[in-house]
């Protein structure tokens, strides 16, 4: 990497950004993607893709040079990065493999559906919330394809604004100390929502948070049951730290079952978002493998501690709130984690927050537990 000459390398891609926006931070989003592209392609023998805001091209170069993308339309609406684009793609991708186009995202979807062109991969890396580009995505995107959502708001999603949340998201986002995890099945949560409303739905394939950024990869299906447990409320108790899942049916009696320091507290409510499993563990795991015939140790890591998490339930426990609640000495994870097992209990790290953990055990075993640590 040279920043100063504003050239870069990331990955197989060599590119200028110049005054594109780069952020070498998020190479981890696009390592991922990057990974489950080359499986859909080994799979399904093609990889057709749409980069819909592409910036300085590190992603078309990058599902060319190691997904082995068969053809790319690398779009953005900025005319200022436009002439940064096509040097960087003309200098690393094959002649006649990849399209640009300058127009707004919105009008590549309405074109991609009323020219039937759908896409194995639409990329849809957005500022802020990408829900105004949920339903036209969706339209772009090939069944049985995949879709890859961007969320930077993380003020929304965290509850600090909770009247923007239901405008955005249509649903609820409340605070309380997992909030990193609801950004993410919030953004599931309003994509599925989008796609029953067209008769489909949608799966994820992996989820992740970075820092400030929530990057969701969701597969478009058809003619999948549905499950009403997977999408409902999340409860969170202020009093005791205590989490369960609220089904519709249950909105007017959500109180707490633990709680000790008032009788029937009510829980405080996120939601409709989504309850089921974050990731796709059968895929993950195929993508650990690849990641380990690449040499990326780190990404292995990663993906292994989101394969432990995939299914658990949808909520962690950050440390600091473990002793808070317990009023006791911040636990050791590790330890703490050890001991749940012997109990019987799932537990794991999370690639969500590196001082929480997550676990099937309640709060109150967690504290007594810690206590013990």
């Amino acid at each position: 990497m040279k920043p100063d000459s504003g050239w870069f390398h990331e990955g197989k891609a060599f590119f200028n950004v110049a005054h594109a926006f780069y952020r070498p931070q998020s190479q981890v989003g696009r390592d991922l993607a990057i990974l489950a592209a080359a499986l859909y392609k080994k799979q399904h023998g093609q990889l057709r893709v749409l980069d819909a805001m592409t910036g300085c091209g590190v992603r078309p170069l990058r599902y060319q040079l190691e997904a082995e993308a068969d053809w790319i339309w690398a779009n953005e609406a900025n005319p200022e990065v436009q002439a940064t684009l096509v040097k960087n793609l003309s200098l690393g991708m094959r002649p006649r493999s990849y399209r640009i186009t300058q127009q707004d995202a919105n009008q590549i979807f309405f074109s991609c559906y009323q020219q039937r062109d759908f896409y194995d991969l639409v990329d849809i890396d957005s500022f802020g919330s990408p829900t105004p580009f949920l339903q036209t995505g969706l339209w772009a995107t090939k069944v049985g394809g995949l879709l890859y959502l961007t969320n930077t708001d993380t003020r929304t999603t965290g509850g600090h604004n909770v009247d923007q949340s239901v405008q955005i998201y249509g649903a609820c986002a409340r605070a309380h100390p997992a909030v990193h995890e609801q950004g993410l099945r919030l953004l599931i949560g309003a994509t599925l929502q989008q796609a029953t409303a067209k008769g489909m739905q949608v799966q994820p394939v992996f989820s992740l948070f970075n820092g400030s950024v929530h990057r969701v990869m969701l597969r478009l299906v058809l003619d999948q049951p549905w499950v009403a447990e997977n999408y409902g409320f999340l409860g969170y108790c202020h009093g005791c730290g205590h989490y369960e899942t609220v089904s519709w049916r249950r909105l007017g009696d959500a109180r707490c079952p633990a709680c000790q320091a008032h009788a029937s507290r009510p829980l405080t409510l996120s939601g409709p978002l989504w309850l089921g499993p974050l990731h796709d563990v059968a895929l993950l795991e195929q993508m650990v493998q690849l990641a380990q015939d690449w040499n990326w140790p780190r990404r292995v890591r990663l993906l292994q501690i989101m394969v432990a998490e995939a299914d658990l339930p949808p909520y962690y426990f950050a440390l600091g709130e473990i002793g808070r609640h317990g009023q006791t000495d911040i636990p050791r994870r590790d330890r703490l984690i050890e001991r749940l097992r012997d109990r019987g209990y799932r537990a794991t790290l999370t690639h969500l927050d590196s001082q929480a953990i997550k676990t099937d055990a309640a709060m109150t075993t967690c504290i007594e537990l810690a206590k013990g640590v």
